[in-house]
């Protein structure tokens, strides 16, 4: 496999799922798929451990890999500071060593012991790691007079029952949809998604940089009924005029890193060497030399993503120089006023009502 294809999901999840090779991988996958889905389901059925004080706004995904989450969620936290909340981003910690709870620290952790998005996400809320999500809401509870917390925002965990959701909002890509609609590792659904879908308050589809709001939403919207259901376009979020017509080596370890090396070329990025890795990529010297070489013997400029950027961090030798040499693009999510009137009416009916756990129909 090319260095270009590493970052890519199985090919029989999304971009090819009638030919022979996908239905005969598919079809011998599908009883492990419903094993997994099975236990998924039983999963999801469990009834909440805990129930925090405070309000509790979940950002998911139905499917496995990147959907542009992580940049909505920090959208939705700028919304929520404009309103004058507090929210505290709980997460689980992915990729990070530290155990138990804990408040990143976005100047001495590092991606190693803290996960590369609760450290990105930590450059402008507050973070706490924790695994176990009904601990890490007690623990945002207990440090009230440092946190100053007013509301919660789960990045990621619609398929874990520990914690009390009161607004459940589901990513979705505007081009992949759910894929083939199979489960893991049939197909990229983390459960079956009628047992994911009734326990969704909102969808947020995301349209990605090789799309656009013209593009027909996946057909999941038009399946099942939900109460809201919104757009966003995932956007540059600092200056790219300097990208036209510039030579430059593009590296990402990302959900999907085409779509990055896409957006680049948006903005007229002239792209000599793209190099994809999987998601969450600890980079090695090797691959730091590599990449230092390809853009020194292209005459290029090294161009990469905020989430790549954040695993540098504290780096030596290589690596750090890479660090040094790179340009990164920051990416936004566009988050529309009915989009945060939805989540403030949910909030109001379920948090500030009864909290039952009724889906809220418009």
């Amino acid at each position: 496999m090319s260095a270009s294809q590493r970052g890519d999901a199985p090919f029989w999840w999304y971009r090819d799922t009638i030919s022979w090779q996908s239905r005969l991988i598919t079809k011998t996958l599908t009883p492990v798929a419903a094993v997994y889905g099975a236990v998924a389901t039983r999963r999801l059925n469990k009834p909440p451990v805990y129930t925090s004080k405070l309000p509790v706004i979940c950002v998911g995904n139905f499917t496995a890999g990147g959907t542009g989450k992580t940049p909505l969620v920090r959208a939705i936290c700028a919304h929520l500071q404009t309103t004058g909340h507090t929210p505290v981003i709980l997460s689980r910690g992915y990729g990070g060593s530290i155990k138990g709870q804990h408040i990143v620290d976005k100047d001495r952790d590092i991606a190693t012991q803290v996960g590369d998005e609760p450290l990105l996400l930590a450059q402008d809320n507050a973070v706490v790691v924790s695994a176990d999500r009904a601990a890490g809401a007690r623990f945002i509870e207990a440090n009230e007079s440092l946190l100053k917390a007013t509301i919660i925002v789960m990045d990621d965990g619609l398929q874990n029952p520990s914690l009390r959701k009161d607004v459940r909002i589901a990513v979705v890509d505007r081009v992949r949809g759910i894929g083939n609609g199979r489960v893991i590792p049939a197909g990229p659904l983390r459960a079956p998604i009628s047992d994911q879908i009734y326990r969704t308050d909102i969808i947020v589809t995301v349209t990605p940089p090789d799309a656009n709001l013209t593009t027909p939403r996946p057909e999941i919207m038009g399946q099942f009924g939900i109460a809201f259901a919104f757009d966003t376009e995932i956007l540059a979020a600092n200056d790219t005029s300097w990208l036209k017509n510039e030579n430059i080596v593009a590296y990402a370890g990302i959900g999907a890193p085409e779509r990055f090396f896409k957006m680049l070329e948006n903005y007229g990025a002239q792209i000599v060497d793209r190099v994809a890795f999987p998601d969450h990529h600890t980079f090695s010297e090797t691959e730091a030399t590599a990449l230092l070489t390809r853009a020194k013997n292209k005459r290029a400029t090294l161009v990469t993503t905020e989430k790549d950027k954040v695993r540098l961090k504290g780096s030596v030798g290589a690596l750090a120089e890479l660090a040094t040499a790179s340009r990164v693009i920051a990416i936004t999510a566009t988050l529309d006023v009915h989009a945060t009137t939805a989540i403030a009416e949910i909030l109001k009916q379920r948090f500030y009502g009864d909290r039952t756990d009724e889906i809220i129909k418009p």
